[in-house]
């Protein structure tokens, strides 16, 4: 995350309209599986012997069939994310409905873990639960540990639809263009792949640029090294 202002408008804008997680889970998630599944189809066919033919049929059909069932979960799972939130919201606002003392006894409850204390607690209690969304955000934060509704769930599925599509070709480049040698440039451009991506994630991380990108290369090259094993137990 970049640095950000102090200004009381910055602060103000900021806090008011927080950015979320966004799509760099589902990037990075659509990105390693469409390498990692696609590779290891071309890994596993060339390991068989096959023809490139079978391998560009083959691998196609992993990065569009594959990739819209990635697309259909990312979705499913971010609207079931959604839809929890939403009923646990609900619940919320009829317990304020039928037992507000309660329900006023656990706002006080969670600011006083939050360090407040004494007359202090009691006005900030009040001041909190004097408007009824602020109540309830409150509640769903503290209680729950879950904050506003972030989540989008069509933005999750394309975003993961498209990073698993341009990934997914990467491995097939070379047998669509027919290049010599096209397994060993497969694989070349594959890890070169795994390693772009863990060191762009590693943007978003603590973790070393190089540290992220080795990790990411170790994991996808174990499944590709994995898939292309079990097909030479098939190349008779």
């Amino acid at each position: 995350m970049s640095d950000h202002g102090h200004s009381p408008q910055e602060i103000t804008a900021r806090i008011g309209a927080p950015p979320g997680k966004g799509v760099l889970r589902d990037a990075v998630y659509g990105a390693i599986d469409g390498s990692v599944t696609t590779f290891a189809i071309v890994a596993g066919v060339a390991g068989a012997g096959l023809s490139p033919f079978i391998i560009v049929v083959l691998g196609l059909a992993n990065v569009l069939a594959d990739g819209f069932s990635m697309a259909a979960a990312a979705y499913s799972g971010t609207k079931a994310e959604q839809d929890n939130y939403r009923r646990i919201r609900k619940i919320e606002e009829e317990h304020i409905r039928d037992h507000p003392h309660g329900e006023w006894l656990e706002v006080r409850e969670i600011l006083a873990q939050k360090g407040l204390s004494d007359r202090i607690l009691d006005d900030a209690t009040d001041a909190v639960t004097q408007n009824k969304d602020r109540w309830i955000n409150l509640m769903m934060e503290g209680e729950y540990g879950l904050g506003g509704i972030d989540p989008h769930p069509m933005r999750a599925a394309l975003t993961t639809f498209l990073s698993f599509l341009v990934a997914g070709m990467i491995p097939l480049l070379p047998f669509i263009l027919k290049l010599d040698q096209a397994f060993t440039v497969s694989a070349w451009m594959t890890m070169a792949s795994f390693f772009s991506i863990g060191a762009l994630k590693s943007h978003w991380s603590l973790s070393p640029w190089w540290r992220s990108a080795i990790e990411t290369l170790l994991i996808g090259g174990a499944a590709a090294g994995l898939a292309y094993g079990v097909g030479t137990l098939f190349n008779v």
